[in-house]
Parts: C-alpha cells; structure tokens; sequence
C-alpha cells in the first residue's frame, strides 16, 4: 500500500502533464530518471541501514538499532546536501552533452534545479520507512504516502494549470509540487515516532552524537548498494538518454511506459523488501537453514500477484494508456512496448525477489558485482538496438528482458552456492 498510493501520485502527475503537451511530458521522462537516481542513492544508504537494523531487531538489541537508525539520519542529511550542490553543477553539463533537442535541454535543467530542493526531505523519508519495515512496523509506511499523494495530486492541478488563484506553471508547477508532498510525507513520518512514542523502546535521544565507527560499519554495507543502484537507475538513465536520439514522440511514449512500469512494479518491489528484511532477521536468530526456503514463498507470492495484475493491463492496455493521454497515435505507439513488458514482468518478479534476498544477507559486494554483470548486458543491448541501429520502440524496451534474466540467473546460482552464509554486518 505503502507503494501503490506514491505511483498514484506519479500516474495522475504524468496525466496532467500529458494535457500540457507531448513536450513537457518527454522533459519529464529525461529528468524523472535522473531524479530518480539521485533518489537511488538514498535509498542504497537506507537498504544498507536497513539491513543492519534488521539483524539488530532479530538479535533483540533495541538499543544499538536506535543508535544505528540516529546515525543514518546524520548520513542521510550529509549526503543529500553534497548530491544537491553536485546536481546543481553536472546537470547543465550532463544534459547539454546528452540531449539533442535544444528545448529538452533548457526545460530539463530548469526543472531539475527546482526539483532537487526536496532530496533531503525524500533521504529522511527512505530511512524512515526503514526504520519501520526492519522493526516490523510497516503499516506506518501508509500514512506518510498517502499524505504525500494527496498533497501531491492536489499541488500538481493546482500548479501545472494554474487552478484557484495559482498562476499556470506547468512542469515548473510539477517539480514544485512534488517538493512539497516530499516535505509532508517526511513530517509525518517523523511525527508518527515522536508521537506514538517510539523513542522510549528505540533511545535514539541517546544517541545524538555522530558514531563515526557505526558509520564506516554502516557505509561498508551500503556502499556496494549506492553503487549498484546507480548502475540499475543510471542504465535506465541512458537507456531514455538513447530513446529521446529516435525522437520526442518516442521518448513521451516510453514515460508513459515507465509510469505503468511502476504501478505493475508495486507488489513485486514489495515483496522484496519483505524478502530483504525477513532474511537478514532470520540470520540474525541463527536460522540460516529456512532462507532459502522463506525467498521461494516469497518470489511464489510475488509471481501469483504479477500474473493477475499483468492478464488485467494486457486486456484493457488501451484503456490504461488512454488515462495518460488523449493521443491516439500515441497509445498506438506505446501499446506493443507494455505487452512486451508484460512478458517481462514474469521474469523481474522472481528475479527482483532473489535479488533482495542476496541484500538481506549482508553481502553487499556481491550485490554490487551482479548488478553491475546485469547492467552492463543491458547497456550493451541498447546501444546497439536502440543508438547504432534505432529499431522501433518495442525493440527498445526488449531491454528489460536482457537485464531481469541476468539478474535471475546470478542471483539464484550465488544463493544455491551456499557463500552467504556466516556473513557479519
């Protein structure tokens, strides 16, 4: 749920700015990306963090999980500070050599330099809701989501067509919109600790020092994540880097894409960070014999969930489409991408399940070695497909095959290897 009310908020953003103009709706496939991968990093710390908190819950030491989560928000911080003084420097630079279309360019950078304003805001969130998920709490994870959304949706009608007084920003008035629900998700994540008065089971206000052993301990695990997620989003960053060289039409197609690529993408990210969580508990109780078996129920709930949501899209694909755009020939063009990406669906599910749980283990490193193995594959098929030969769009998004089979593949023969097992964190 947690999941599912944020791609809510992106599907009816993509709406809106598929009203304003084919334009505006490719500017902010190229930059979505981009913030995304700024937001990856943020979210590698706090898997990192997650982990470690995890196997504190399951060793029963609340007390040095407090003191692990207080040190990661002085990390989350200084880290969201020193990735938005680098965005505000690189974006012109990485825009200005990638992009063909002077417009694309222009637009980009000046969406991303408002944009950028709410990492801080979305770091603070990510480790908080790690904080939930390892301590078992992750009901709470709904309420900043949804509070988020709602602000999200109401700011972006509001601002992108200039409604009830505002003046009509367009995709500035989206960037400024998901700033604020950034802002809000983050408080209420934190209210609800102060409030249901978390800080009396976790002592976090013991901790407010900065624990710079904890904090090699803590980057040592998420280092290897930070990276790897760099290389998932930054392939995916090149990949619409790639898409926009075929042309504006394409590239306003595949962030369409990208949004239904989310909303099928909730149960099975889901399910992994469950799967994440509950090996690294299980192997701090000592119980390493029931980890295979805990990925297989997990990765078989996962496939059921998949299955039902994919036969629904691939029935009614040109209705779902039709909620982002009125443009026939749009939907015309994006059709045949989502029933290939339908199929490719049936291979991440499984894949992205075994893949969190090599995270859960601990062994980082070896999560940062598959991911860079499966990108690279990627990468290689794209520039090929998409740069050298520019074959039609569908062609394209035959990426996701390349990549989610890798990933299957390594990830299961390290787990059936058995090398995980003794892993300290």
């Amino acid at each position: 749920m947690a999941l599912l009310i944020p791609q809510v908020s992106f599907l009816t953003n993509t709406a809106f700015l598929g009203r304003v103009g084919e334009r505006e709706l490719a500017v902010n496939g190229i930059t979505g990306i981009f913030y995304m991968t700024l937001s990856m990093i943020g979210y590698g710390l706090a898997s990192g963090i997650q982990v470690q908190m995890a196997r504190r819950a399951g060793e029963g030491d609340n007390r040095e999980l407090a003191n692990t989560f207080i040190n990661g928000m002085m990390l989350a911080m200084l880290s969201s500070l020193v990735l938005m003084l680098l965005s505000l420097w690189m974006a012109p630079l990485i825009f200005g050599y990638s992009l063909h279309n002077s417009e694309h360019i222009y637009l980009s950078i000046d969406y991303l330099y408002v944009r950028v304003w709410g990492l801080p805001f979305l770091m603070l969130t990510q480790l908080a809701n790690s904080f939930y998920i390892s301590t078992g709490q992750s009901r709470h994870l709904i309420y900043g989501s949804l509070a988020g959304t709602i602000t999200n949706i109401v700011l972006d009608y509001l601002l992108i067509f200039g409604k009830g007084g505002f003046p009509e920003l367009g995709l500035i008035g989206a960037a400024l919109a998901s700033v604020g629900a950034e802002f809000i998700n983050c408080l209420v994540m934190y209210s609800i600790f102060y409030f249901k008065q978390q800080y009396r089971k976790y002592p976090v206000f013991s901790y407010f020092h900065f624990d710079g052993e904890l904090s090699r301990r803590s980057l040592k695990v998420s280092a290897p994540l930070i990276v790897q997620f760099l290389f998932s989003i930054g392939g995916w960053q090149v990949f619409f880097i790639f898409v926009e060289h075929l042309g504006q039409r394409e590239l306003a197609a595949s962030q369409i894409l990208r949004s239904v690529f989310g909303i099928m993408g909730i149960g099975t990210w889901a399910f992994a960070s469950s799967c994440n969580t509950m090996v690294s508990n299980v192997i701090g109780q000592g119980k390493q014999r029931e980890v295979i078996p805990l990925i297989w129920k997990i990765g078989k709930l996962s496939f059921f969930y998949t299955i039902i949501i994919c036969g629904l899209l691939l029935i009614f694909s040109e209705n779902f489409l039709g909620v982002y755009t009125e443009d026939k020939g749009l939907i015309s063009l994006a059709t045949p991408s989502l029933h290939l990406i339908l199929m490719a669906m049936l291979i991440m599910t499984w894949s992205t399940v075994m893949f969190n749980g090599v995270v859960g283990t601990g062994n980082t490193l070896t999560n940062l070695l598959i991911e860079v193995s499966c990108v690279c594959s990627y990468l290689v098929y794209c520039y090929i497909i998409i740069e050298r030969n520019a074959m039609p769009l569908q062609w394209a998004w035959g990426s996701e095959f390349v990549y989610w089979s890798c990933l299957f593949i390594t990830s299961y023969f390290y787990l059936r290897s058995g090398r995980w097992k003794g892993k300290k964190i």
